[in-house]
């Protein structure tokens, strides 16, 4: 599997899509990504309409799609936080995929921090 496949599938998760078997491979996971993502292009998806595989999602191609994903990375990131920082940087400067990059590095952040959280916690 590609890195845009693990990412945009990340990406999936942080973001709480509902999850459904692919409609061509359902050894694999669909996402819905509903309201979220406006604007999303399925002509060339098989899956139902707003359910896509993550190969087939656009959070490195289009502002439409990668947007949702900056402003929740805003929700969960305190003002000082250095990713979330870079993120807004790259955002601002334009770059969709060193803003990917960015939202990719964030998210695997906090699902560390969480984890350790969560580790932290059960004992």
């Amino acid at each position: 599997m590609n890195n845009t496949f693990e990412n945009n599938k990340l990406i999936s998760v942080f973001m709480g899509f509902e999850t459904y078997p692919d409609i061509i491979d359902d050894r694999t996971m669909a996402y819905d990504v509903g309201d979220y993502i406006k604007f999303a292009d399925n002509s060339t998806n098989e899956n139902d309409e707003n359910i896509f595989h993550p190969d087939d999602m656009q959070f490195h191609k289009s502002w439409d799609w990668l947007m949702p994903v900056v402003r929740e990375c805003r929700v969960i990131s305190h003002s000082k936080d250095e990713n979330w920082e870079a993120v807004e940087s790259m955002a601002l400067n334009g770059s969709i995929n060193k803003t990917y990059n960015a939202v990719i590095k964030l998210i695997k952040v906090h699902n560390r921090r969480c984890f350790i959280a969560q580790n932290a916690a059960s004992i």
